[in-house]
């Protein structure tokens, strides 16, 4: 058994998390970026807005506030 204390989720400083990935991307792969194609309307089925959702959506502003 261990007695090394592992810091919680929430004291990790953002300078560490910054370190951490920094550490970690030359690790990760990168894939071919290729451009999203539209869906046909027709194409897309079951999908269900429930109405608060979509009023809610509706009373947003198109370019934010």
């Amino acid at each position: 058994m261990s007695n090394t204390i592992v810091p919680r989720e929430s004291e990790m400083s953002l300078a560490e998390l910054r370190g951490d990935c920094a550490r970690m991307a030359p690790h990760w792969v990168v894939p071919e970026r290729t451009a999203a194609k539209p869906v046909e309307p027709s194409r897309i089925h079951g999908v269900t807005v429930p109405p608060s959702s979509a009023r809610l959506i509706d009373a947003m502003s198109d370019y934010g506030d």
